[in-house]
């Protein structure tokens, strides 16, 4: 038996000549002109949207794929603001892919491009672990959806969206919930969860390497820059630093797939981090911080690794995993990386491991009814500066301490 998974595949595109270039960079600055406008008109329809784009000079893929995209971050998501570096999106009506043998690059892209006949073809560089469902597309057993298009430093990059058939997972006992959190000071904590939300065999992957990782790498960077090093001792760098961080993203999702596999008819449970970006607002400090954070990268290969071993993968919305007590519900505060403390009175629980019980609140917030849970507000629970998303707190008593309660000996 098999079921559908959604996986996106990645390119990179072989360096483009000096005409296609300055096509690749038009198509560029013409979209994202045309996803700020229409943004910023605060459009939520895709008739809206419609009224916004048509004079740009972009394909009808790339203005059907921001009809579809901003009501989406406006009314699914609710972003008060845009990051800089958005890819180019198409719809999958204008994906083209070709394949011989007898070139270097054996796939080839066909990048569309507005008027007639302005389109034009480039070979590709892929991941070869993906090389299977490349001829998926090709031989139809793969089915693609959105395409995207981004400059990476000095590259090009091509993500593609497809369906694919994998196991069907086991569904013959009642499933156990594993909900995973990624976050900074873990890069990973997941747990399964008793029927009261208590956490069972919690696991946790440390994050100090990566974050040691990325600081050394923003610094090294930076000063090649202001030493105006040549571009490719820069990219060495660069290319250093990201396979380093591509190795932790691979083991820590390997280990999180097995660390499932141990529950019996396991289901896997994430939060829905999609525009990410749009949705913080922690100021500009964490806000630098988390935008070089790799959540989707790692959710993304343990989301692949999972649906391969036949593991069921379901997301939830993220909104205060971090800030809501999973034995009683209540708002609390995350006053340290580490800590959450339940400002309930009433609550056994007064301190705890903050990422065990992010990953605790995610596991349990997949509803069998497919109705969303409710958060019990104990107070004021409104955000501390009044904006900020990640900070909500609730004005109560301390409750006593309990012998139970720290869970300082798991991390």
């Amino acid at each position: 038996m098999t079921a559908t998974a959604t996986k996106t595949l990645e390119a990179t595109l072989v360096s483009p000549t000096a005409g296609k270039e300055r096509a690749l960079q038009r198509t560029v600055a013409n979209y994202r002109r045309a996803l700020r406008e229409s943004f910023d008109s605060g459009a939520t329809t895709q008739a809206a949207v419609n009224d916004v784009v048509t004079p740009y000079r972009l394909t009808s893929y790339a203005k059907d794929a921001l009809k579809s995209y901003v009501p989406t971050l406006r009314n699914s998501y609710g972003a008060s603001e845009l990051a800089d570096d958005h890819p180019v999106r198409f719809t999958n009506r204008g994906f083209r892919l070709d394949h011989s043998a007898e070139r270097e690059a054996g796939f080839c892209w066909y990048v569309p491009q507005a008027g007639r006949g302005n389109g034009f073809w480039i070979p590709l560089h892929i991941n070869p672990e993906q090389r299977g469902l490349w001829f998926g597309l090709l031989d139809g057993d793969a089915s693609v959806g959105e395409f995207r298009v981004q400059e990476r430093r000095s590259s090009w990059v091509l993500h593609v969206t497809v369906e694919h058939e994998v196991p069907k997972p086991d569904e013959s006992g009642d499933p156990t919930h594993v909900g995973f959190d990624i976050g900074e000071s873990k890069l990973l904590a997941g747990c399964a969860c008793r029927d009261d939300g208590t956490p069972v065999r919690p696991m946790f992957v440390d994050g100090g390497r990566a974050r040691h990782l990325r600081k050394e790498m923003h610094t090294t960077l930076k000063r090649l820059q202001e030493r105006d090093a040549a571009e490719w001792r820069t990219d060495e760098r660069f290319d250093h630093y990201q396979n380093a961080l591509t190795d932790i993203v691979e083991k820590t999702s390997r280990e999180a797939v097995e660390y499932a596999q141990g529950f019996d008819s396991p289901v896997i449970v994430m939060e829905d981090l999609s525009f990410i970006r749009e949705r913080l607002d922690y100021g500009a400090y964490m806000n630098r911080r988390l935008h070089a954070w790799a959540f989707a990268r790692l959710q993304g290969r343990i989301t692949d690794k999972a649906r391969e071993v036949g593991i069921a993968v379901e997301f939830v919305a993220p909104a205060y995993t971090s800030q809501t007590c999973h034995a009683c519900g209540h708002i609390g505060r995350r006053s340290s990386q580490a800590e959450f403390r339940c400002t309930n009175a009433d609550c056994w629980v007064s301190e705890y491991q903050a990422d065990l019980n992010a990953a605790s609140n995610i596991a349990s917030r997949v509803d069998p009814w497919g109705e969303s849970l409710p958060l019990k507000s104990a107070g004021d629970d409104s955000p501390q500066d009044g904006s900020a998303l990640d900070s909500t707190t609730a004005r109560r008593e301390r409750s006593a301490k309990s012998a139970q309660m720290t869970l300082a000996e798991w991390g």
